[in-house]
């Protein structure tokens, strides 16, 4: 099957990843250089060859911000990006570093300094149920038109137009936020062919980009948008709840959290289905190999750690991303383990 040619192999993603960078980098506005920023400063490999002309541009913008200030007017920004970027203005681009790793048991934990620096959304507000409600063109989506400079590649995608877009903030490598039929205004309801484009899309990739995989978060389980998206990534490691030591990969281990693993596509989505049903939230992770499926309570009905903003599907496959230092290398493996078992659906 012919693949767009972004997609054949990982120099090729990366390659087109950092040109988007670079790109973007010339773009007027806080918010595009953020993204730059948080997705440069993510990848110890991109950083160095980004840092120079990232610090660059933020003296630009830095002057252009205090200038407006000392005029007495109010920057012309938006509110979330201007917060954000008066916090880096007083941290100083030099506390920015690339993400740090390490392993607390099975569970694996990042330290993002940029990450920490995200605007609360309304991913974390109590849910009432999963089912949304209807498309909102007023509202936040990913066809408004400020975000096509932040396109990272669109175009037909196993027979189905999509569209790839850089994550603002990433948390994972290569992160990007993949939409379906974006012109079709789908809210975050998963139905049956999205969810098989979405099986198929994972291993016809997978089968070109090592380490490559899809996620996505139901609403009520820390979706953030309600216009029907997946994430994507590519990681050089597995992820926590792939590892061999868990009941449901063959191990001796049970999860803390509820998994269910698809190897059938169809089994899969029956699955799905009596979620629905059911009313229960979930988050899906998409391999090459298999779907883990991690029924959950909805967001907001448990009481999180302070260490915690939430459960969505990184954390509900074993990672952590720490706010701090002191969570980083304080956090243990029973903290994390007792966490997840609180995300318990029934």
């Amino acid at each position: 099957m012919n693949l767009p040619e972004v997609f054949g192999s990982p120099q090729a993603l990366r390659d087109t990843f950092i040109a988007g960078l670079e790109r973007q980098l010339a773009e007027p506005g806080l918010g595009t250089f953020i993204l730059v920023l948080a997705n440069a400063s993510f990848d110890g490999d991109i950083w160095p060859g980004l840092r120079a002309a990232i610090s660059e541009r933020f003296e630009a913008l830095s002057g252009e911000v205090r200038g407006m200030l000392r005029m007495g007017g109010n920057p012309a920004y938006p509110e979330d990006d201007l917060v954000v970027f008066l916090k880096l203005m007083a941290m100083g681009l030099d506390a920015i570093r690339p993400t740090e790793y390490r392993h607390a048991g099975p569970w694996e934990m990042q330290y993002t300094p940029m990450r920490a620096l995200r605007p609360a959304r309304a991913s974390g507000v109590k849910a009432a149920g999963v089912m949304p409600p209807a498309f909102n063109p007023a509202g936040f989506h990913f066809n408004k038109p400020f975000l096509q400079k932040e396109v990272l590649w669109q175009g037909v995608l196993l027979r189905r137009p999509c569209r790839l877009l850089y994550n603002k903030f990433p948390f994972a490598p290569w992160h990007g936020l993949l939409v379906p039929e974006p012109e079709s205004e789908h809210p975050q309801r998963l139905v049956q062919e999205l969810h098989l484009h979405a099986w198929h899309t994972a291993r016809e990739l997978g089968t070109y980009l090592p380490g490559f995989g899809l996620s996505y978060n139901s609403y009520g389980a820390y979706a953030s948008v309600n216009h029907l998206h997946f994430q994507t990534y590519m990681r050089t490691a597995p992820l926590p709840i792939e590892s061999s030591i868990w009941r449901h990969n063959g191990g001796e281990l049970v999860y803390p959290a509820s998994c269910t693993v698809f190897s059938n596509a169809l089994d899969a989505w029956l699955h799905i289905e009596h979620l629905h049903d059911r009313g229960t939230a979930y988050n899906l992770i998409y391999t090459p190999e298999r779907l883990y499926c991690l029924a959950r309570c909805l967001q907001g009905s448990y009481d999180l750690p302070v260490w915690c903003g939430g459960h969505a599907w990184y954390e509900m496959a074993g990672g952590v991303v720490a706010f701090g230092e002191s969570d980083y290398f304080g956090l243990d493996e029973p903290g994390i383990a007792g966490a997840l078992s609180k995300t318990a659906p029934y």
